[in-house]
């Protein structure tokens, strides 16, 4: 009794959560879409194509095709129960089930839980069955649902059930088994007062649902010997659409004259124009004076095409796509409406979803009005299974059947399988032996037949949100669970973990396929925050009792806890509800010292990535004296750091970070409890200073203390707070401002009487001169520094700096000339304001470029070289700059100055003394020497020098100076081998350079004009080879022509290269003279060989013997 008040509640809800959907913001944004026009390619038409143009175009294009039946919406209740499998003793429609030894276990993905709901209609199936048996019913063939349950058999009997699974009207005329056939499609009118019932034979009848009156009987509609494969009323009572085994598509108008019923049908175009597979009706959708009111909308698709015609008021093509697929799969078609956001505000418009194999395509219908209806491809999606059957559940989700008979759904917007479900058990009714017209003999085409084998298109109904799976003894509705009901069904499992995990989801908007929740964000956040404490009140009670390990080494519980922990953090933090972290949480673990222990331990990751704040000061205290216990103080003050100072027992913090040196801590507390920038710096300046000033040798801590300083100054003088984060804006410049003036104090509030003038910054200049003046460089560029009152502050710290350290024995040269470098870089900025006098300037050159320093010589260098960019040295003498320069060897200041005064000779220079740039002398040689601007004189003194230099030109880049050579001074090739005579592997290298570059032309690598290389140049290279690279002498003569032969045999005889001169003896025609030399070798290779096996006497004898031969 319990068990069927269930059901009638279930049945009851099903049907109206659907109205709920349709009223509710839950639809699909197709803004968010993205639209690829290139790969569809629409073109536009000037004269709209015809159903024959377009059925009679080649198949050879992408299909698609099919329909999920889009039912009417009336208010009706479900039955709930659990799922039950019935035997299938008999398949009802020559199609047989996928093996179970291939198909897959569903698929509950942990993200998502379980979103599917499987219940079976008792009621319905059992009465399904019993007709069956009692009054010889058929098994089901058919189904449509709408307000009423309307199942059709094999023996064309129709059972119509109420939303309470009671059996109302058995229709059966008597005859309809020997002369009808089976019922092979079912469709219900708006108001749910006439059925439509299609038979395997052909008929048509038409049923009053109020009386259980047969009102027509339909013989004549279409040609005799086809099955009826679907059948829909559109719109209007007195029109419906129906096709055929045959592929035919028929419009069928009902009349009543003088009280007579009768009915006519016309042919709307014929399957021997292309078979239509699926047909699929736009009904009117909820909202009111659309301009879609005025059309009569219907989508068909065949083997190869989708199309999207009006009926009403005349037959128009709107619409059509091509499809591929297997030939074994039927095309696929779903309307639904969505809510489409645009300029002018929401507006509801259908979206067709066509597919077939295992591609869908979306496509929204745009009607502006009834003569203005556009189509916008919107998304493709490619599933890793074959589809049989397809529908919308809602505006955001798919439910799709594949082969294998899993029942997918998906998320459309982001293109994501949310769960599979085996349905393989409902024994899911097939259409197939109707594709095939078995009941009047077969006469379809083998296309059809084929493809047909897995029809299910009446067997599997949608209807308020629920889909209805009609199998071989039972009735299936799935349904999307509430967002409350997911949670609880993985509640119930104790699945905690992922049940929380869910929760969040719904809290943080990431959920997919979400129904129930209210559209106000806070209302819905409540629920969902509610519902998810009650869930973590189970699971921390569960992990604390029943869950924890009873038996086992400590570090079984130690692993349970921290599993647990995480995850109550987590969710308390997630749904700001910390004090519930902290109160009943907490409580709850902290009866168990392990748990305890591990509770606090686990807050640092949340700690450190600033996720939790504020801690409860209890909790604090607990944590504080945790850390201290396991001596891990450095941690501790990582999480002091980064914590609510309302949350700690300042005192003793404080106290606790003075006794450990916690100085981060110090700083932290000093800033944020009391604004005070000032204290903790002065008290640790203090430390320093006995150190540094009184040059003790600095420990570990002094270090770590004095590089903590340096950052904590650059962060206050940036405006950001130490150790993170960034200091209120309300009272950042009065932090600059105090810092500044703390540093340049003249003496500490209780000097010693030597303590000198500014301790301060002589303790920070001793420690990190530049360090400290890079933290300073960064505060001189904030915009407070740009006013008259800053000028004047930067110009006062200048004179300070240079009051303590010029002419002062305690700084080094290196710390001074680090001074002398910030003040390089500051005077070189375009809107600098610093005076230094001529003197200092110097002091400053002389510095720079002292020769005698080579400590940071490239940063001396660039530090000068800023100063001649910003036109900061005009009044110095630049001949005295350049000898200064030369003295110290900054070849790229001198390079500059050469380049003022044209002396393009001596910036060459510049570049081959400089060993880093010595590379880039070669691309500078071709600027000068191709641009036209260059006086004749300048390039004349350019080209001796370069002449001059080539032996350096050739040490560093053969390659680069034969190139050069060839395109710049094509002219100086005998005077290059003149200069590099003297120097013969300076030649060789050089001449290998200069082949090598003539033999990349030859195969196109170089595309540059080309240079003449004589024979004589080629033998005096083979000369050079011989005597540095002899082996490979043989290889080259036999890859080129490009010399003359004898001399070349004269150069390979002077060294001896015999493999050489072998091969140009053969090539001159000296084959036996070739063959003598050969021989020799081989003779001389064979005595070495037999040296250490024959005595002096021996060899001789085999040596005269070797002589004697006739061939010597």
């Amino acid at each position: 009794m319990a068990e069927s008040e269930e059901e009638s509640s279930c049945l009851q809800q099903v049907y109206v959560e659907k109205q709920e959907l349709d009223d509710s913001e839950d639809v699909l944004d197709l803004d968010s879409i993205d639209i690829d026009d290139r790969e569809f390619d629409l073109p536009e038409v000037s004269v709209p194509q015809s159903l024959e143009s377009i059925l009679n175009e080649p198949d050879d294009l992408p299909e698609i095709e099919e329909d999920p039946l889009f039912l009417e919406q009336a208010e009706t209740a479900s039955v709930t129960s659990d799922a039950v499998s019935f035997a299938n003793n008999g398949a009802t429609s020559g199609r047989s089930t996928p093996s179970r030894q291939v198909r897959k276990d569903s698929i509950q993905y942990p993200l998502h839980g379980s979103v599917l709901r499987h219940v079976v209609l008792r009621g319905i199936s059992s009465q399904i069955v019993s007709a069956a048996e009692r009054v010889n019913a058929g098994l089901p063939s058919a189904m449509a649902v709408s307000a009423v349950v309307a199942i059709g058999s094999t023996h064309g009997v129709v059972l119509i059930f109420d939303p309470k699974q009671t059996l109302k009207l058995c229709l059966s005329n008597g005859q309809t088994r020997e002369q009808y056939g089976a019922v092979s499609a079912l469709a219900l009118n708006n108001d749910c007062t006439r059925l439509l019932v299609g038979h395997a034979r052909g008929q048509i009848t038409m049923w009053d649902l109020t009386t259980g009156k047969l009102l027509r009987t339909i013989t004549d509609a279409h040609q005799p010997g086809s099955a009826i494969l679907h059948i829909q009323f559109t719109d209007d009572p007195t029109l419906a659409i129906f096709s055929d085994s045959g592929g035919s598509v028929f419009e069928l108008n009902f009349r009543r004259l003088m009280g007579v019923r009768g009915s006519d049908s016309t042919c709307i175009f014929s399957g021997s124009r292309g078979e239509v597979c699926s047909i699929l009706v736009l009904h009117a959708g909820p909202l009111q004076d659309h301009p879609l009111d005025d059309l009569s909308i219907m989508a068909l698709a065949t083997m190869s095409k989708v199309i999207v015609i009006t009926i009403r008021p005349k037959l128009r093509v709107l619409f059509h796509h091509p499809l591929r697929g297997n030939s074994n799969t039927l095309p696929l078609l779903a309307w639904h409406y969505v809510f489409v956001q645009q300029q002018t505000g929401r507006t509801l418009e259908p979206v067709l979803a066509f597919a077939r194999s295992s591609t869908i395509y979306f496509c929204q219908l745009v009607c502006k009005s009834p003569d203005n209806v556009q189509f916008v491809l919107l998304q493709k999606l490619t599933v890793p299974y074959v589809l049989i059957h397809m529908m919308w559940i809602n505006a955001k989700t798919l439910i799709t059947v594949d082969s294998l008979e899993r029942m997918h759904l998906v998320d459309v917007r982001h293109d994501e399988e949310l769960q599979v479900l085996d349905v393989g058990d409902v024994k899911l009714v097939y259409g197939s032996s109707h594709f095939k017209s078995l009941a009047t003999g077969g006469n379809v085409s083998p296309a059809m037949a084929l493809a047909g084998e897995n029809a299910c298109y009446q067997s599997v109904a949608l209807f308020r949100g629920q889909v209805l799976l009609l199998g071989t003894k039972s009735l299936h509705v799935f349904t999307i669970r509430t967002w409350f009901e997911r949670i609880n069904y993985l509640a119930r499992q104790e699945h905690y973990v992922e049940a929380l995990a869910l929760a969040l989801s719904f809290y943080e908007g990431s959920a997919r396929a979400v129904i129930g929740l209210d559209s106000n964000v806070e209302k819905r956040k409540g629920l969902i925050a509610s519902k998810l404490l009650r869930v973590l009140y189970e699971f921390v009670e569960a992990s604390a009792t029943k869950n924890v390990p009873t038996r086992g080494a400590i570090h079984l519980l130690v692993e349970h806890y921290e599993s647990v922990m995480p995850v109550c953090i987590e969710s308390c933090i997630s749904i700001d509800r910390t004090d519930v972290l902290f109160g009943d949480v907490y409580d709850r673990f902290s009866q168990d010292f392990v748990a305890k222990a591990l509770f606090l331990e686990s807050l640092e990751p949340y700690i450190l990535d600033d996720k939790l704040r504020h801690i409860a000061p209890a909790v604090m205290q607990e944590l504080v004296e945790n850390y201290e216990e396991r001596k891990e103080i450095d941690d501790l003050e990582r999480l002091i750091v980064h914590l609510d100072i309302m949350s700690m027992n300042i005192d003793h913090i404080v106290k606790l970070c003075w006794k450990h040196s916690l100085y981060d801590g110090i700083i932290y507390i000093f800033n944020q409890s009391m604004n005070d920038y000032i204290s903790p710096l002065e008290e640790l300046l203090n430390i320093l200073m006995d150190s540094i000033l009184n040059k003790k040798d600095l420990t570990d801590k002094v270090v770590k203390l004095a590089n903590k300083v340096l950052v904590y100054v650059s962060c206050c003088l940036a405006g950001r707070a130490y150790p993170v984060g960034d200091i209120s804006e309300s009272i950042m410049l009065q932090v600059k401002t105090s810092v500044l003036k703390a540093l340049t104090v003249l003496h500490t509030k209780q000097p010693a009487e030597e303590e000198p003038v500014y301790p301060y910054l002589r303790t920070l200049l001793h420690y990190s001169t530049r360090e400290f003046l890079n933290a300073l460089a960064l505060a001189f560029e904030e915009p407070e520094f740009e006013s008259e009152v800053g000028r004047q502050q930067k110009q006062r710290i200048v004179d300070i700096l240079l009051q303590i350290m010029v002419d002062n024995m305690e700084f080094s040269p290196t710390q001074v000339g680090a001074l002398f470098t910030f003040l390089a870089r500051q005077m070189a900025k375009a809107a600098n304001t610093i005076y230094v006098s001529r003197m200092l300037f110097e002091q400053v050159l002389e510095y720079l470029s002292n020769p005698n320093d080579s400590s940071r010589h490239e940063e001396r260098e660039q530090a000068l070289i800023e100063l001649l960019h910003a036109a900061g040295l005009q009044q110095f003498d630049e001949e005295r700059l350049l000898a200064l320069a030369e003295r110290a060897e900054f070849y790229r200041v001198c390079e500059l100055l050469y380049d003022k005064q044209h002396q393009y000779d001596k910036v060459l220079s510049c570049y081959l003394r400089d060993t880093s740039r010595q590379v880039q002398a070669f691309r500078f040689i071709e600027i000068v020497m191709s641009n036209p601007a260059r006086k004749a004189a300048e390039k004349k003194a350019f080209r001796r020098k370069v002449l001059e230099s080539i032996e350096l030109l050739v040490a560093i880049d053969q390659q680069q100076t034969a190139e050069l050579l060839a395109c710049v001074f094509p002219d100086s090739m005998h005077e290059v081998t003149t200069r590099l005579a003297h120097e013969p592997r300076l030649l060789y290298a050089f001449l290998t350079g200069l082949i090598d570059y003539k033999e990349s032309q030859a195969i196109g690598i170089k595309k540059k004009e080309g240079i003449v290389i004589g024979s004589d140049v080629y033998e005096q290279y083979i000369d050079l080879m011989c005597e540095f690279d002899p082996a490979n002498v043989c290889t080259y003569v036999k890859s080129t022509d490009a010399y003359r032969l004898e001399n070349t045999l004269e150069i390979c005889k002077k060294h001896q290269v015999m493999d050489a001169m072998a091969h140009l003896l053969e090539k001159s025609g000296q084959v036996h003279d070739a063959f003598v030399i050969l021989l020799q070798v081989c003779i001389y290779l064979l005595c070495r060989c037999l040296s250490s096996l024959f005595t002096p006497r021996s060899r001789k004898a085999l040596l005269i013997s070797f002589q004697k031969t006739e061939i010597l």
